[in-house]
């Protein structure tokens, strides 16, 4: 079945745009390729081909942009490209060019030292460039994207040990607008490097500043500390799953108290009861109500918390609900728990807790 792909809803992976421009590469040899009809695990796709050169008897190239769509993937407009080279000796071989990481760390589906081209792109690479080749003739492709250096500071990469530029993925060859799964899997995988050398206590941190915090203020190693985004359950699975021991939930107020309410899903559009947590927990202190209606009114978790210093409540309520998310916590999952609760400035906010610091 061919499949049409409206530029709004669906896009193409940069695994189907490198296979794209992998087979526009080889069809160039004999003329100019406008587009290309690729077979993806969900069927076919047609692809528009930005360019494609003959560079010599048996060298070509071609570029593939992968099309815009709604939403946050930050490689969307980016061009891939593919350089052939038949060979005498039958088989494809794949490597990776300019703007492709390569994988450094264990725990990942390509192993250390190879390019980060993920196993679905490979495989989607190599059956359709062996459906256009002479049956003597061979074929090296290198896959590259030009601006894909710049792309991967904006990624998980350097985290899960991909340096030097993006990682080529897709499992279906469609990417779809506001594909949880995939983002999701992006954070998992740093679970897989972790427990890959053998790491079973973890830091978990909701992102960029948190991973700062942790790294200026614990002691733990780089590959222990994982960004698990809003996904605070899903990384508490998969973090069992992969058999980790002990989990130390670290970050921003904002984010971490949360889960006190059994939110586990801490994204603000799908669930906040951050005044709601900190004003239960100041109640049952027997605080003031006037006190609890000042916080309770407040609109940013600095500024209840300001309130509480103010009031020298700050630390009974922060350790109550630090044992809170504890609690909730183990309710789900059979590993032990810690919880540091912090300000932006890196003030910890709660005592009861047994970290390495």
């Amino acid at each position: 079945m061919e499949r049409k792909l409206p530029g709004q809803d669906y896009s193409i992976t940069t695994g189907s745009a490198a296979t794209a421009a992998a087979v526009a590469a080889l069809l160039s040899l004999k003329g100019p390729v406008e587009s290309v009809d690729i077979t993806t695990p969900l069927g076919n796709l047609s692809i528009t081909v930005k360019c494609s050169q003959k560079l010599g008897p048996d060298s070509a190239q071609a570029v593939v942009v992968k099309m815009p769509y709604h939403d946050p993937d930050v490689t969307k407009n980016i061009e891939i490209s593919a350089q052939i080279t038949l060979q005498s000796k039958q088989g494809v071989i794949i490597t990776g060019g300019d703007g492709i990481g390569i994988v450094t760390k264990p725990g990942l589906q390509v192993d250390m030292g190879e390019a980060a081209i993920n196993p679905v792109p490979r495989k989607m690479i190599t059956s359709n460039l062996k459906a256009h080749l002479p049956p003597d003739k061979g074929v090296e492709v290198t896959i590259s994207a030009p601006h894909g250096k710049e792309i991967a500071k904006r990624t998980l990469n350097s985290r899960m040990g991909i340096v030097g530029g993006i990682s080529i993925l897709g499992t279906t060859g469609i990417a779809r607008s506001m594909s949880l799964e995939s983002y999701k899997t992006s954070f998992k995988c740093q679970i897989d490097v972790a427990r890959a050398q053998g790491y079973q206590e973890l830091v978990f941190v909701p992102g960029n500043i948190g991973e700062t915090l942790a790294q200026k203020i614990l002691t733990y190693e780089p590959d222990q500390i994982i960004q698990m985004g809003n996904f605070v359950g899903y990384m508490l699975e998969e973090a069992e799953k992969a058999g980790a021991k002990r989990i130390i939930l670290f970050g921003h107020a904002g984010k971490i108290i949360k889960i006190a309410a059994g939110i586990f899903n801490t994204k603000h559009a799908i669930a906040d009861g951050r005044r709601e947590v900190i004003a239960s927990h100041m109640g049952l202190l027997g605080v003031d109500k006037s006190l609890i209606n000042s916080v309770f009114n407040s609109t940013t978790t600095e500024e209840m918390t300001s309130i509480l210093e103010e009031n020298n409540l700050s630390l009974p309520v922060f350790n109550q609900i630090a044992d809170s998310i504890k609690e909730r916590c183990q309710e789900r999952h059979n590993m032990e728990f810690e919880v540091m609760i912090l300000k932006m400035n890196g003030t910890i906010l709660n005592s009861n807790y047994s970290i390495k610091t």
